[in-house]
């Protein structure tokens, strides 16, 4: 297994969430979405737009030299501005990004139980999140607990109970 470590993000944050906004988008093989344009998508700026918000929460993977390459966050969405796993408004969404190199080492995981842990703190009962369809990271979710409430335009909604 890789050697990271996992500390809370911070409202310094913002820019690293924008770049695996962008690692999340660009989960395909030989497929690149440019940044401008999946930063110019109105539910994925959803989900970086004005970090740290008092609801935001996230958790971020650093290598052994402290540079981050990993991270996991969840936002509060309204049902008139909702992201792409959206099933309530006050159900947090998370995302997560990790850098290629990183994949498959377990950093994945890690964030999506440390960030499970801190909304079970928090008081959540359930986390969404939402992946497209073929998305290699959905056998990660499933056994993380998440499981398909819901589907359309090429992705699935998922959620875990917390409690």
């Amino acid at each position: 297994m890789a050697d990271f470590t996992i500390r809370p993000a911070i409202s310094g944050d913002g820019a690293f969430l924008a770049d695996m906004v962008v690692e999340a988008a660009n989960w395909r093989a030989g497929i690149t979405r440019p940044r401008p344009v999946v930063l110019a998508d109105p539910a994925y700026r959803g989900y970086i737009a004005g970090w740290q918000r008092p609801s935001d929460q996230g958790v971020v993977a650093l290598d052994r030299d402290g540079k981050p390459v990993g991270a996991a966050w969840y936002r509060l969405f309204a049902a008139d501005a909702p992201a792409h796993g959206f099933i309530g408004s006050g159900v947090p969404e998370l995302i997560i990004g990790v850098r290629p190199l990183w994949r498959a080492q377990g950093v994945g995981r890690a964030l999506l139980q440390s960030l499970a842990d801190a909304a079970r703190s928090a008081g959540f009962a359930r986390l969404t999140l939402s992946v497209e369809h073929g998305n290699f990271a959905e056998a990660l979710y499933r056994s993380e607990g998440f499981t398909v409430v819901g589907t359309g335009s090429g992705r699935d909604t998922m959620v875990r109970r917390l409690r």
